[in-house]
């Protein structure tokens, strides 16, 4: 996934980490699906993942960053 991708579709508040981690996660489970079906995809799983994302057919939920000061 290209720089200017990412920054169009991430929101201020969300990880450049975190997306390219989901949109990896979702690919793999496009590629493992066509394989078992044994389906010939047209385009590239991780292109089909971002696609995916952008139109809003999976999400991905990050968890709060711990601060220093968050300990215990």
């Amino acid at each position: 996934m290209i720089k200017p991708i990412a920054d169009l579709i991430l929101t201020p508040q969300q990880s450049r980490y975190s997306l390219v981690t989901a949109i990896a996660k979702r690919a793999r489970q496009i590629a493992e699906n066509a394989e078992k079906n044994r389906v010939v995809l047209d385009e590239k799983p991780v292109e089909l993942a971002v696609q995916e994302y952008i139109d809003h057919k999976f999400i991905m939920i990050e968890k709060p960053a711990l601060n220093d000061d968050d300990e215990g």
